[in-house]
Parts: structure tokens; sequence; C-alpha cells
């Protein structure tokens, strides 16, 4: 499979804060068949990047102590050409800085928001790294969602930040969905996230990887001590399931994918 076509505002890279890299790098590895190379620690803090098939998937990053109190966490990258240009539109439509651009010798420009809505999200201004290089294959990134408490307001800030071309999937009291492109060409979800997120959880971003097949995944998940949060479930568009890794970061699987990535938004299973 070519690598994917990473459009300005679009997802193009993701990464795991944990407090236990080691950890982490088993849990994956053998949970997605994942091989690990660690960049240069004075250059790169010791970055590792995941590889599958020989082509570059995720990130991961031990925790350092200024983090401790904070919950390990997967994290959505989208592409900036601008990363400066970004940051002040960021604060002009109401967001937040939590980590201003900063310089990735050789490879880009890294930076992380927090979006009108309070959702953090992280941007990439690509050099010599890209972005992944593989997408909707198994064992690598299939969809991006948010989830927000705040669905107008978070639809408007990525068209005006990033320059989002949206489309309405679904707008009824029940559901609400927007995706940025539409059909099988979108690329990451906006879901209304009001009526069934807990007032101590804030808006998120969460992160579907692809697998062959989910209960199997789902098995060897709970064998390496991860938990299963919700889920399985029959969809339209594959079986999915929410689970956590052994220090507790959440992601989303995702089987049987033929539909397009664009369409297995409608198939979260809080819609």
């Amino acid at each position: 499979m070519p690598s994917p076509d990473i459009t300005p505002g679009a997802p193009s890279w993701i990464d795991l804060m944990t407090s236990d890299a080691a950890n982490a790098k088993q849990f994956y590895g053998e949970l997605f068949g994942w091989e690990f190379q660690t960049g240069d620690e004075e250059k790169y803090g010791g970055y590792i990047t995941a590889w599958k098939n020989g082509k570059s998937v995720a990130g991961l990053m031990q925790k350092d102590e200024t983090l401790a109190g904070m919950p390990d966490v997967w994290s959505t990258y989208l592409r900036s050409d601008d990363a400066a240009a970004t940051a002040a539109a960021v604060t002009e439509h109401g967001g937040q800085i939590f980590m201003p651009p900063m310089d990735v010798p050789e490879q880009g420009v890294m930076a992380m928001f927090g979006d009108a809505t309070g959702a953090a999200i992280g941007i990439w201004q690509p050099r010599e790294m890209t972005g992944y290089q593989l997408v909707a294959e198994p064992g690598a990134a299939a969809w991006h969602e948010l989830h927000t408490k705040d669905y107008a307001t978070a639809v408007k800030f990525y068209q005006d930040v990033f320059g989002w071309e949206t489309d309405v999937m679904s707008d009824t009291p029940e559901f609400r969905y927007t995706t940025l492109g539409a059909g099988d060409a979108a690329k990451a979800g906006i879901m209304d996230a009001s009526g069934y997120l807990p007032a101590e959880v804030p808006s998120n971003w969460q992160v579907y990887f692809a697998v062959e097949d989910a209960d199997a995944a789902i098995e060897k998940a709970v064998s390496l001590g991860g938990k299963v949060i919700d889920g399985p479930d029959d969809t339209p568009f594959g079986r999915l399931a929410t689970l956590a890794d052994t220090t507790g970061a959440m992601f989303k699987i995702v089987a049987d994918t033929g539909q397009g990535a664009g369409e297995q938004a409608a198939a979260s299973p809080e819609a």
C-alpha cells in the first residue's frame, strides 16, 4: 500500500506519552506486531518510533517527572505547513497553547494545543519526517475522532484554524457527527459527546487502530495486561471496542474496515 497522502490540516502522526515505555513496547509490539527504533537521546530525548512492515506508524515517549501526575495518553497530530501561524490562529479562535512550536532537529516542528473546547491536539510541520507511512491496515491508525462537549464550537474551530472542509454525516439530537472530507475520502471526525462524557472527563481525541480480528485482539490485549473499556460492538462498518493498555492509556480497535475509514466514524460505540 502506498504511503498516505497527508494534506494540510489532516491527521499525520500519533504518539503515546507513557509512564512505562518498556512495558508499552512489549504490549503494543505483541498486540500490533510493531518493531521499535529509539532515537538519539541528546537530539530526540530517546523518542521511540514504532514500525509495521518496515513503515513508521506511531511514536512512544517516556514521561518525565514534570508529567508524572498526568494520565498516559495517545495524541493525534494534524499537519501544519506553518506551525507559528497555526499557533497564532489557535489563540485567535479561542484555543490554548499547551506547548509552543518546538524544532525537532532535521525532522520538523511540533506543538501541542488545546482547541476551543479544551481537547488536546498536536500539530506537526514536516521536514524529513513527513508523518506516518501506513494507515488503515492491521496495526496502523485507521481513524481519528474528537469527542467534544461543545460540538458547534469544535466544528468551527477546526474549520477556522486548520481549514477543514467538512461534511455533516448526521445532525440529530441522538447523533451529531461531522467529518473532515466526505465519504471514503474523510480523514477524521467530530462527534457531539455532550450527552455521554462525564463532567470530569474533558473533550478528547481518540485513535482507532485497524485489526484483522477484534475478538482475537481483545483476547491478546487482556492477556498482556490490558483492559476492555467498552464493546466489542458489531456495526455496519466493523466490529469495535475501546481498550486500555497496561498503564491506562485508552485506544480503540476496529476490524473489517472495508467500507472506508471515513464511514467508520458513524460506528462509534457511543453513537
